[in-house]
């Protein structure tokens, strides 16, 4: 009998040892930093850091829209309304809007160049790099999609692999500098405006984004591949810019913000109703501005 119930009290305490196991495995929850095998408790995650809405300086880059080409006269840029850095009342642009009038003069930067496309953004890079600025924007790709054909067009390969380059540009020299990325524009729509102006699809003779306007009044099964195809090539830009942001702790993408909105012809250029206008530039400056302060 004294055998019998030592053996009882032993199966006890073992079992009770066993619950005791699983309610200790219960208790740390996902969230709960686990006991190490020495039983030290293990460092939480760090925090991703948080979005900055309230930059000291901010620097652009990219190309001709960030320049204001086209939106003050024919075939030129006008810095002065460019939704990034631009001083005029009639954009209220991002940097006025952020930095406020006085500040943003003398510490936000414009180094975009019309014509640029993403094999030119680590050039830019480098330069906003240097002044080690608070804010970094980027809008590029919309040359990369207007070449002379759809042939000529940026290879999305290589539109990734030039924009994973221009923020290992950044990083070296501006390690925290936040980067608001805004998606290329919807070329396909920019044509469906534009095209109902005369003088417009004259200007576009000139050589402005060939690939979709070129034959502008052409609705042949042709012209109509050949646009869908830049377009194509467009949401192709707009995913890999999306997706190599999200790779950076301090990079914020416009979530599309940029291709979805429907720019009229109040918005577009009255010299080339292609480019955006001072009005256009005032939407773009609204839309960045929103997402740059938006609390995710």
């Amino acid at each position: 009998m004294r055998k019998q119930g030592h053996r009882s009290r032993a199966v006890v305490a073992v079992l009770t040892a066993a619950l005791l196991g699983v309610a200790g495995c219960d208790a740390v929850g996902g969230d709960s930093a686990a006991p190490t095998a020495a039983g030290k408790t293990k460092a939480s995650p760090t925090p991703t850091p948080a979005w900055d809405s309230s930059p000291a300086s901010m620097a652009a880059v990219g190309d001709s829209i960030t320049r204001g080409f086209d939106a003050c006269g024919v075939l030129a840029d006008c810095p002065d309304v460019s939704w990034a850095t631009g001083s005029s009342t009639r954009v209220d642009s991002l940097a006025v809007r952020l930095l406020g009038k006085a500040k943003a003069a003398s510490r936000s930067w414009n180094y975009a160049v019309s014509g640029a496309r993403m094999a030119d953004l680590s050039g830019q890079m480098a330069q906003a790099a240097a002044r080690t600025p608070g804010l970094v924007t980027v809008m590029v790709g919309a040359n990369d999609a207007c070449r002379d054909s759809t042939a000529a067009m940026t290879p999305v390969a290589d539109f990734r692999s030039g924009f994973e380059d221009a923020l290992s540009v950044l990083r070296k020299r501006a390690p925290k500098a936040q980067v608001y990325v805004a998606s290329v524009p919807n070329l396909k729509r920019l044509w469906s405006e534009g095209r109902t102006n005369p003088m417009g699809k004259q200007v576009w003779k000139l050589g402005i984004c060939p690939s979709m306007l070129a034959d502008a009044d052409a609705l042949d099964a042709a012209a109509t591949e050949r646009r869908d195809t830049v377009q194509e090539r467009v949401e192709d830009y707009n995913a890999v810019l999306k997706s190599v942001c999200a790779q950076d702790e301090h990079c914020r993408y416009d979530g599309g913000a940029v291709y979805d909105y429907r720019f009229g012809t109040d918005q577009l250029s009255h010299w080339d109703w292609f480019h955006p206008s001072v009005n256009g530039q005032a939407r773009l400056a609204e839309i960045a501005f929103r997402k740059v302060t938006a609390v995710t």
